[in-house]
């Protein structure tokens, strides 16, 4: 028997046998091309098959995945993308080559770009597009992608999983998913939670012990898994996976309670959303709001940006599901690096540190205005909140400030209704932001702490670089110090603060953030009736205290056993 520790991404406990999966992945060849244009024929006759395939992945999703079926979606929307076409056959053309190897080194370069980007969950991404390319070269190649049949329920072992792989497995017989590489933004986590399947990563060091493995129990609460377990352990977490599923059960009975402590403080519990169908999926389990609206997924795989009256009608769409509840819409969060041809951006030899979030959109007004009109337009009669991304000095929400402002005036003067009284805010998600939040509250009505950027920049470990990944953990004490310190800047200013990171949906870290002063927790949706339940088994002064403590701890690892120590269960 054998214990490892491992990268939680999707909560829950499996205990079965071992399934290990892998695909060949098909390498194109660099051939002459005879004939060009029927290179080119031939690759427009693959891409509309696989256009038809994904149609049928895409309705099939729906009916289990939701919100999430968007990944589909977006597959498709790059298989539309014309500039790319474009770009593949001339590349046959100019160059003489094959179809195959043509297209391969396109979506390659569109990878990478993608793999580049500061943002981890647009980082990751970079799997979407590998997958489509896989996808119309097995169409190339006459290949079919078969249903990913299992003789009995298993654990599914992989190097990595696409989109396309995770949801083709027979999921009624899917216990878990161990995969050597992904962190909690990747396919494997998003699509895992969505289905209520417990996922762990970050194994690949011990892909060689699964392998002589045959059953295993995975913990995607605590991120372990246990090789060749015994008998009694066996029963032990079977015993617990029952008890969490009756846990579970009883929580989503209460999900439409507000959170409220046992001295009566109520802490908003709210969800990250990125479509309008993620929007009616965060209200079935009882969010009471948007933290964070990502707003890009309207401007990706597109060759020209979306228009006011493209982007008013679907945020107006998302206000709606929520009536009077808050929507927090975050701006544009892209950078430099991001592969859309309309941006003309220089390559940046550091784009984790170079033009994104606010920084590209205060140097891009065509972008900004026609957002903002359609953000204050749409949020007449609702509870709109906006707020920019990668904030980093005063001057920057100062002169985003002045844009709102300017925005406002033009609609007021020609009689267009519109938010009046929108609230603006900024991300906390870069350290200077964090040391600075006296100086920066003073600009802004609230503060929205982004762990996942706050952690990878203060630690120095890109969460998508899975050497590193171990570092930029959330949990870690200067990070917690960090956001205990922009919640004292904030409350002495008179203004809240939000947190919509990871960390928001962590049960565990529920107290000690209700303990720092954190005002609102976003989360993904599944997260939330577990985090208010959390909640309501506290005092204010019981999580103070034990924040307190926690802040006097010297490790992640530390902070993460004391934390579980404290659930019900013993985690």
């Amino acid at each position: 028997m054998q214990e490892i520790k491992c990268l939680a991404i999707s909560p829950g406990i499996a205990v079965g046998p071992l399934f290990f999966y892998s695909t060949t992945v098909i390498k194109a060849e660099k051939q002459a091309a005879a004939d060009p244009e029927q290179e080119i024929r031939c690759l427009e006759e693959a891409i509309e098959q696989a256009k038809v395939d994904l149609q049928a992945v895409l309705e099939n999703s729906r009916k289990d995945l939701a919100g999430e079926a968007e990944i589909f979606e977006a597959h498709l929307m790059v298989l539309d993308d014309p500039v790319l076409l474009e770009q593949v056959a001339e590349d046959i053309r100019g160059l003489g080559v094959n179809a195959e190897y043509a297209w391969q080194q396109g979506m390659e370069k569109f990878a990478e770009m993608m793999a580049s980007m500061e943002d981890e969950y647009m980082a990751a991404r970079a799997a979407d597009v590998r997958d489509v390319s896989q996808r119309v070269l097995r169409v190339l190649a006459g290949e079919q992608q078969d249903g990913r049949s299992l003789a009995q329920p298993s654990i599914i072992v992989a190097h990595e999983l696409t989109p396309s792989d995770t949801v083709t497995f027979d999921r009624s017989k899917v216990l878990a998913f161990c995969t050597a590489e992904g962190g909690p933004t990747s396919h494997v986590s998003i699509l895992s939670k969505a289905l209520g399947i417990p996922a762990v990563s970050g194994l690949g060091q011990y892909m060689e012990q699964l392998r002589q493995a045959s059953t295993a129990v995975v913990d995607g609460s605590a991120g372990k898994v246990i090789l060749n377990p015994d008998e009694a352990t066996q029963r032990t977490y079977i015993s617990r996976r029952a008890a969490l599923d009756e846990k579970f059960k009883r929580a989503f009975q209460e999900t439409t309670r507000p959170a409220v402590t046992r001295d009566g403080k109520q802490v908003e519990v709210v969800a990250n959303i990125g479509s309008v169908e993620d929007a009616r999926e965060a209200v079935k389990y009882g969010a009471e709001g948007v933290g964070l609206l990502r707003t890009e997924f309207l401007f990706l795989d597109r060759t020209e940006p979306p228009t006011e009256e493209e982007q008013y009608s679907v945020y107006r769409q998302i206000l709606e599901v929520f009536g009077d509840r808050p929507v927090v819409a975050r701006t544009l969060d892209i950078g430099g690096d991001k592969p859309a041809s309309y941006l003309h951006m220089n390559e940046e030899l550091n784009p984790f540190l170079g033009v994104r979030g606010a920084r590209l959109e205060l140097q891009h007004e065509e972008l900004m205005i026609p957002q903002l009109r359609a953000l204050l337009r749409a949020g007449e009669g609702h509870n709109l909140k906006i707020m920019f991304p990668m904030i980093s000095t005063i001057g920057e929400i100062r002169q985003a400030n002045e844009y709102v402002r300017r925005v406002k005036g033009e609609l007021e003067a020609s009689g267009t209704p519109y938010a009046r009284n929108a609230e603006i805010g900024i991300m906390v998600e870069v350290p200077s932001a964090a040391i600075n939040a006296d100086i920066l509250a003073k600009e802004v009505d609230f503060f929205s702490i982004g762990t996942n950027d706050l952690s990878q920049y203060t630690l120095a470990g890109d969460r998508t670089n899975p050497h590193v990944a171990h570092l930029a953990d959330s949990m870690d004490p200067s990070v917690l110090r960090l956001i205990g310190m922009v919640c004292k800047a904030a409350h002495e200013a008179g203004i809240w603060v939000g947190l919509c990171g990871e960390l928001g949906g962590e049960v565990i870290a529920a107290p000690v953030l209700l303990g720092l002063g954190v005002d609102e927790l976003s989360m993904n949706p599944r997260a939330i009736p577990f985090v208010k339940e959390q909640i309501r088994r506290y005092t204010v002064e019981e999580a103070q205290r034990i924040a307190s403590h926690v802040l006097g701890l010297s490790s992640a690892a530390d902070i993460r056993a004391y934390l579980t120590s404290l659930l019900p269960d013993g985690g």
